[in-house]
């Protein structure tokens, strides 16, 4: 943390690296009973590897359960987190893939290195006025052509979480409305081919978003 860390960052590192061992045990699962999330995932994977593979990160990777199933298909793949406690789960689940620390206004990789970006859910605590900056940042790193995929929840509003798992942390979850997401992708210079919206499953609060797009050729 440095003195000029927006507080939003320092909110969701304290938050995450509070609820990091519980978070991961309650989800590490998850993508097992999650169809559309692995649909959607699987044709990512196929677009990076039809153009050739390359480098792909996941933005907010959490313990890693997302980025370990993106390198069972294949995907040339590490992660980045805030939290340094969520990146510590997820090398020792995943010892064969990288991981480090960072935020998604300041990613830590060249001007066009990578072949593809999965901001899983990554966005969602971001106050509306750094959006575009994270957009820049999606944009600046990927190659020409390369892809992106957000996932979300799809509304109005935030909803405040307190007190999770028993610890005194507090975080906002933002919800995004589709058309808003794919208008600062299309103003940073990212090309949106793909709109999928589904309704809340059993344990979910709002319908859920994914938002597939390249970065303009």
């Amino acid at each position: 943390m440095t003195a000029t860390e927006p507080e939003f960052l320092t909110a969701a590192r304290t938050f995450y690296d509070a609820v990091a061992a519980d978070y991961a045990d309650r989800y590490g699962g998850a993508l097992a009973a999650a169809t559309w999330d692995r649909a959607v995932l699987a044709a990512f994977a196929e677009l990076v590897t039809a153009a050739g593979g390359g480098p792909v990160v996941e933005l907010g990777c959490g313990p890693g359960r997302i980025t370990g199933h993106l390198a069972a298909l294949g995907l040339d793949v590490s992660g980045l987190d805030l939290s340094p406690r969520m990146v510590d789960l997820a090398r020792a689940a995943h010892p064969q893939i990288p991981f480090g620390v960072g935020s998604l206004l300041d990613l830590p990789y060249a001007d066009g290195e990578l072949a593809g970006i999965v901001a899983w859910y990554s966005i969602i605590h971001t106050p509306a006025e750094q959006l575009p900056r994270a957009f820049a940042e999606f944009h600046r790193t990927l190659a020409p052509g390369a892809p992106i995929v957000l996932a979300f929840q799809a509304g109005e509003g935030a909803l405040r979480i307190e007190d999770p798992f028993g610890y005194p942390a507090a975080l906002d979850f933002r919800r995004q409305q589709p058309d808003h997401l794919e208008a600062l992708a299309t103003e940073a210079g990212l090309k949106v081919t793909t709109r999928l919206v589904r309704e809340p499953g059993p344990d979910e609060r709002t319908p859920q978003a994914y938002l597939l797009a390249h970065r303009a050729g």
